[in-house]
């Protein structure tokens, strides 16, 4: 599918072509794809606001950062770890208060993906809530934590 026919399933396709649309728009890295994603991230469908999320991240489009903080508490488990996913390669320092909250979330997979995000962002307070993740009583979690500290020491 070309641009023009993605765009149009992302808005209209079923939820499974909508989610592959969202997908394909943030691996052709055309950045007219950022409003009709910004839009997907509201979507019903959980599968498309994760991937809208994520190729957000791949387009670097710093401009939807304010419509993916939400999806950090989205009721699906996997939107919330594509939120913080994307949030840390966006480099989002305006969501590290929220990512801090994220690190109280009841899936280490989320946490993990938290931990790893705050890295990614740096700066104390990202710094600090790392430091109290290592005792995440979940061993990924408190091993991404880890890392993560790490790659801020370096």
């Amino acid at each position: 599918m070309n641009f023009e026919e993605l765009v149009v399933t992302l808005a209209s396709g079923t939820g499974l072509q909508r989610a592959q649309a969202a997908q394909q728009l943030g691996k052709l890295k055309d950045r007219q794809a950022i409003k009709p994603l910004m839009a997907a991230l509201g979507d019903k469908n959980s599968a498309v606001r994760n991937n809208a999320a994520f190729a957000l991240a791949e387009l670097d489009a710093s401009e939807a950062i304010a419509g993916i903080i939400p999806l950090l508490r989205d009721p699906e488990e996997w939107v919330r770890k594509s939120a913080a996913k994307s949030l840390g390669l966006l480099r989002a320092r305006n969501a590290v208060n929220d990512l801090i909250a994220a690190l109280g979330d009841s899936s280490y997979m989320v946490r993990k993906n938290v931990a790893r995000s705050l890295g990614q962002i740096g700066g104390d307070a990202a710094k600090s809530a790392l430091e109290k993740a290592l005792s995440d009583p979940d061993k990924i979690v408190a091993h991404a934590a880890t890392e993560a500290l790490e790659k801020l020491r370096t």
